[in-house]
């Protein structure tokens, strides 16, 4: 029996578990926080129950459009008085919900027959795992393959040290009991952008400090354009190419210094300025694993690492920071570990999510790929404003944009911006991993009135009569 010992809990590591007991592998994890790992006990689970109460929340506030009212039928609605957040309630909710699906997850992996040492592990030499034991002690677990899943952690900066209160990581914002009068994100990359946007409709002041002249500079543009636009006109506070340089406190008092000499005082502070790999302390010299400059585990397309035998997914590789890209990393690692039919990782066929207010979902290429010369492309792009359902729901932001080949017209990408674009994307997706045209997509029945109307629309829309 091949014996696989995977270091890290996560998606990356959860998942190849599955996998390998699958295909009849003796498998250990070795997890020193919970099975989830932080996407689910810190990260993504969350940050998106979080979310889901700030949608709530945005709906809500919107509702007058729709003739709702609050209070009786001749009060007009008042977010802050008549409907409000308890983020004390809120955030046992999130941590309830985090340790349940925690929970869930150790109770299948044991099932199918894992073990589960609770623990720091690192490598030594690519045949075998030392792990440190929470109960203390030591064991070495020998392995025909190894996995590593270790994920990352917030990036901090010098002169910016979170103090758990109020200068904070995204890890530590669920001890709030009540919310923060100003609160100062730094970093408006999609952490940054994403609990900027759910703040903002829980009633918080926000300040989001941009280095760049956007929010959200590594999506769409025409994407990234409406939320900043939506930010602005909901009050939010948005610095352009405004770049932190201390983050200081004086009681109850948080200031943000800027490179310029600006100075932004708020009651708390979040750093949203990147992620950092778990690749320390894990013995990678001792089994010829190597790192890239910025420490992150080299692989290549089936999760292989320099390393003879030694496997590597997720976070801590920098290979697209989606929890969805680590399990299948995982999984490829194992079906090619164990001798099982593979694919390698294709990123063209990654759907990714933005979980602001809207939500901006994409696939496949890009608009600044196509621009740039490197994708010869088609586009349309169809704004929801006139999408019969978005009228009746009271959308009025984001729209629904595709990309096909000119000569074949085969789907190449697209982007979504709206409410729950999360769901609406999968239907491009599957376009683009089925290599289907525009045409095919167009002629595929759609509800009316739909959201997803949209994208047939635009579909029929990149079609080319005969020349």
């Amino acid at each position: 029996m091949t014996r696989v010992v995977i270091i890290g809990g996560g998606p990356g590591g959860y998942e190849a578990a599955l996998v390998a007991a699958q295909l009849g592998a003796a498998v250990t994890i070795v997890e020193r926080d919970g099975l989830g790992g932080s996407t689910v006990l810190t990260d993504c689970v969350p940050s998106k129950t979080l979310i889901a109460t700030a949608d709530l929340m945005t709906e809500v506030q919107g509702s007058a459009e729709l003739g709702v009212r609050f209070g009786g039928p001749a009060a007009a609605l008042d977010p802050e008085g008549v409907v409000g957040v308890d983020l004390a309630k809120v955030n046992e909710r999130v941590l309830a919900l985090a340790a349940a699906q925690s929970a869930d997850i150790a109770g299948r992996v044991e099932r199918e027959g894992v073990t589960v040492l609770r623990g720091t592990g690192r490598l030594d030499g690519p045949d075998a795992v030392l792990v440190d034991l929470d109960g203390g002690g030591q064991q070495r677990v020998d392995a025909d393959a190894v996995l590593l899943a270790t994920g990352a952690h917030p990036r901090v900066l010098p002169t910016a040290q979170p103090d758990g209160e109020r200068i904070l990581t995204w890890e530590q914002v669920y001890t709030l009991d009540v919310p923060p009068e100003r609160l100062i994100v730094v970093g408006s990359g999609v952490t940054g952008a994403e609990f900027a946007s759910a703040y903002d409709a829980l009633g918080v002041d926000v300040v989001l400090v941009s280095s760049r002249d956007r929010v959200l500079p590594g999506e769409d543009a025409d994407a990234a354009e409406v939320l900043e636009d939506v930010f602005k006109r909901r009050g939010m506070t948005v610095l352009s190419r405004s770049r932190a340089e201390s983050v200081s406190r004086d009681g109850d008092v948080v200031t943000v210094r800027l490179t310029d000499g600006q100075e932004v005082a708020g009651s708390h502070c979040l750093l949203a300025v990147g992620s950092v790999a778990n690749t320390s302390d894990l013995g990678l010299g001792s089994a010829g694993v190597e790192v890239d400059d910025g420490g992150f585990i080299k692989v290549d397309k089936v999760s292989r690492t320099t390393g003879r035998g030694v496997y590597a997914a997720g976070d801590c590789t920098g290979v697209l920071m989606l929890a969805s890209v680590a399990a299948m990393q995982g999984r490829i690692a194992m079906w090619h570990a164990l001798g099982d039919a593979v694919q390698p990782l294709d990123l063209r066929q990654v759907s990714s999510n933005v979980f602001t207010s809207p939500e901006i979902a994409t696939v496949g290429c890009t608009q600044q790929e196509v621009d740039g010369g490197e994708m010869d492309a088609r586009s349309v792009t169809l704004p929801l404003s006139g999408n019969a359902r978005a009228k009746m729901q009271g959308v009025h932001d984001g729209f629904v944009k595709l990309f096909c080949r000119p000569g074949t017209g085969i789907v190449v990408g697209g982007v979504v911006v709206a409410p729950r674009a999360s769901e609406l994307v999968h239907p491009i997706a599957l376009a683009v991993a089925g290599r289907l045209t525009a045409d095919q997509v167009a002629h595929a029945f759609t509800v009316y009135p739909s959201m997803s109307g949209s994208i047939a629309e635009a579909a029929r829309r990149l079609h080319r009569a005969p020349d």
